[in-house]
C-alpha cells in the first residue's frame, strides 16, 4: 500500500507530505484546489512523462517520493530480476531538473524509467473518468478473463514458448534465405573449387618452382662458370691449391723459430682443407646442372597454371589461393551444414507450435469457465450500483493462428437496458454507466490480484443520489481487503471514507499553493455538509451529513 506520498516543486505545490491509511482513503476539495494535481505527482513516480513547465519554482528540481508498504512476495522476484534490493517499506523517487532531464530510483538504486513504471504498475491501479477507455482495449478485455482464470503459470508458460517460436521462425527464415543464396552460387563456387583442387597446390611450390626456373634457363652460364671455379682452384698450371700447398711447406719449415708462424701455418691449413671442400661442392652442382628442355617446359606449364590462376581470381600467389580454396570449401560444407541445421529447426518449430496450441486450447477452456464468472459477478455488481437491467457479455472467437495471448479473442458486449441487445460499450454506455461498469469490473479484478492499491479519480461522473450511495458502499467494501484511494465530489462517496482528506488553495504574497490536511471527525461533518449543499450549510445539511457518516 502507499504509505506516504512526499511532492516537493511541482504545479501549486512547493511542498508536500501525505500519510494515507489502510482501507478507503477519500479525497475532496474545491473545483480547482488541486486534487489532480497530487494524481499527476504520483503517476511520476507510476513511469508517466514529466515536463519541466509544470514546476512551482523553475530554479529548483521536481521531486516526487512515494514510500510503499509491500506485502506481496511476488514482487520479491521482480525486484531480484531487475537487480533491486526488496525490502517490505520500499521507496520509489523521481526527480526533474530544470532542464527537463529525469533520473530515477527504487530504494535508492538508479532505475530506467521502464523499471520504475514495471514495478509502479503493480503497485497501484489509477482509474481516472478518463481511463474509461481502457475498457475497449482488447488486452484488456482479455485481462478481465485470464485475472479469474487461475491459470497464470500457464499462461507465462505459453507466452515464453510464443516469444521463442517467434525467434526460431524468424531464425529459420534468416538461414533459409542464407541457403537459397548460397545455392545459387552452388554450382559456380563448386566448379571453382574443383578447378583449384585439380591444380593441387602447394604451399611455398611457386618460390621453388620460380628458383628452379631460373636455373634451368640459365643452366649453361651456370656450368661454365662452375667449370671455370673449378679449374682455377685445382686443375690449372699452377692452381690454387698448388700455390697454396707450397706456401704452406715454406711456412712448415720455419714454424718451430716463432710461435706467430707457427699459427699462421695452422690457418693456412685449414684454408686449405676448406678450399679442398669448396672444389667438390663446385664440380657436384657443376655435375648436377643439366640444361633439360623437357623439365624447363614442365615447370613454364606449372608455373603458368599458377599466374593464369592468380589473374583470374585477382590472388598475388598461391598462399592466398590456398586460402581461397579453403574458403570455398567451407561455403560448400557450410551449406551442407545449413541444410541439417535448417531441417532440425524446422522439427523443432514444428514440435514447439504442436505443444503450444495444446497448451492454447487449456488456455481457451479455462477462460470459456471463467467468462460465466466474471459475467455473473459483474452483473451482480451493477445491481448493487442501481444498473437493475444492465447485462455484460464476454463474446470468446477462436482464432486460426496462435498469437502472444493463445487462440482467443475476447469482445466485450454491453447492455444498460432490457430488451436491448448487447453491443460494444463504446457505442451503447453512458458516461455514467460506462463509470460504473468499470466499477464493477475494477472491484472483480481487485478480488482476484494482489495489486495492493488502486485509485479512483472523480469515476462518480454522471451518477447522484442513491445510486452515489451504492457505488460508495462497493467502493468502501472493497477497502476491506485492499488500500483504496478515492477522489470524490459526491458526499454520499465520500461519507464511506475510513480516512478523509482534504485539498485546498493558499494564498501567500501574491502566490498560490496547494496544501493538504486529514480532516477529524468533526471537520468531515462540515466539509460534507458543504458538499450537499454549498458554503455556509444549514441545520439540516449537517444533521444529513451527520447520518451519512453514520
Amino acid at each position: 500500500m502507499l504509505q506516504k506520498l512526499s511532492i516537493r516543486n511541482y504545479a501549486l505545490i512547493d511542498s508536500l507530505d501525505i500519510e494515507f491509511d489502510k482501507g478507503l482513503n477519500i479525497i475532496t476539495g474545491e473545483t480547482g484546489a488541486g486534487k489532480s494535481i497530487i494524481l499527476g505527482a504520483l503517476s511520476l513516480i507510476l513511469g508517466q512523462r514529466a515536463e519541466s513547465k509544470y514546476f512551482f519554482n523553475q530554479d529548483k528540481k521536481c521531486v516526487i517520493e512515494g514510500s510503499f508498504v509491500l506485502g506481496d512476495e511476488n514482487l520479491k522476484e521482480l525486484f531480484e530480476e531487475n537487480d533491486l534490493d526488496f525490502s517490505n517499506e520500499s521507496l520509489l523517487r523521481r526527480e526533474i531538473s530544470i532542464d527537463g532531464k529525469t533520473r530515477s530510483f527504487i530504494n535508492d538504486t538508479p532505475v530506467n524509467l521502464s523499471i520504475l513504471k514495471q514495478i509502479g504498475e503493480k503497485l497501484i491501479d489509477i482509474h481516472s473518468q478518463h481511463a474509461t477507455q481502457e475498457i475497449n482495449d482488447a488486452d484488456f478485455q482479455l485481462l478481465i478473463v485470464d485475472s479469474l482464470a487461475n491459470h497464470q503459470p500457464l499462461l507465462l508458460n505459453y507466452r515464453s514458448g510464443f516469444k521463442k517460436l517467434k525467434q526460431d521462425t524468424s531464425l529459420l527464415k534468416k538461414l533459409t534465405a542464407e541457403a537459397d543464396e548460397a545455392r545459387n552460387k552452388q554450382d559456380y563456387e563448386q566448379f571453382l573449387f574443383n578447378e583449384l583442387e585439380q591444380a593441387k597446390l602447394q604451399e611455398g611450390e611457386q618460390e621453388e618452382l620460380e628458383q628452379e626456373l631460373e636455373r634451368l634457363t640459365y643452366a649453361e652460364t651456370i656450368k661454365r662458370a662452375l667449370l671455370t671455379a673449378s679449374g682455377l682452384i685445382n686443375e690449372s698450371e699452377p692452381s690454387a691449391l698448388q700455390i697454396l700447398k707450397e706456401a704452406s711447406l715454406q711456412l712448415q719449415g720455419i714454424e718451430k723459430f716463432d710461435p706467430a708462424i707457427n699459427v699462421l701455418y695452422e690457418r693456412l691449413r685449414s684454408s686449405i682443407i676448406e678450399i679442398k671442400d669448396i672444389t667438390d661442392e663446385v664440380s657436384a652442382i657443376e655435375e648436377n646442372t643439366l640444361h633439360s628442355a623437357d623439365r624447363l617446359e614442365i615447370v613454364n606449364q606449372r608455373l603458368d597454371l599458377f599466374y593464369s590462376l592468380q589473374q583470374k581470381h585477382r590472388l598475388a600467389n598461391n598462399t592466398e589461393l590456398l586460402a581461397f580454396q579453403k574458403q570455398l570449401e567451407e561455403n560448400l560444407n557450410k551449406l551442407l551444414t545449413s541444410d541439417e541445421h535448417i531441417e532440425k529447426l524446422q522439427l523443432e518449430i514444428d514440435q514447439l507450435k504442436k505443444e503450444l496450441f495444446k497448451q492454447a486450447g487449456q488456455l481457451s477452456a479455462n477462460r470459456k469457465k471463467a467468462i460465466k464468472v466474471v459475467e455473473e459477478q459483474t452483473s451482480s455488481t451493477l445491481k448493487k450500483v442501481g444498473m437493475l437491467n444492465a447485462k455484460l457479455v464476454l463474446d470468446q472467437k477462436a482464432l486460426l493462428e496462435l498469437n502472444k495471448d493463445g487462440l482467443d479473442e475476447i469482445n466485450l458486449l454491453f447492455t444498460a437496458n432490457a430488451g436491448q441487445a448487447p453491443a460494444p460499450v463504446n457505442k451503447v454506455a453512458s458516461g455514467g454507466e460506462l463509470s460504473r461498469l468499470m466499477l464493477a469490473i475494477k472491484a472483480l479484478l481487485a478480488k482476484h490480484t494482489s495489486l495492493p492499491t488502486i485509485i479512483f479519480d472523480e469515476i462518480d461522473t454522471g451518477i447522484s443520489g442513491e445510486t452515489a450511495l451504492k457505488v460508495g458502499e462497493v467502493i468502501a467494501d472493497l477497502g476491506k481487503n485492499m488500500q483504496v484511494i478515492s477522489i470524490t465530489h459526491l458526499p454520499q462517496i465520500a461519507a464511506k471514507g475510513t480516512s478523509h482528506y482534504f485539498v485546498h488553495k493558499n494564498e501567500d504574497k501574491g502566490k498560490t499553493t496547494t496544501g493538504i490536511r486529514k480532516l477529524k471527525q468533526e471537520e468531515r461533518i462540515g466539509v460534507i455538509a458543504e458538499m450537499l449543499s454549498g458554503k455556509n450549510p444549514g441545520a439540516s445539511a449537517i444533521e444529513n451529513a451527520k447520518e451519512l457518516l453514520g
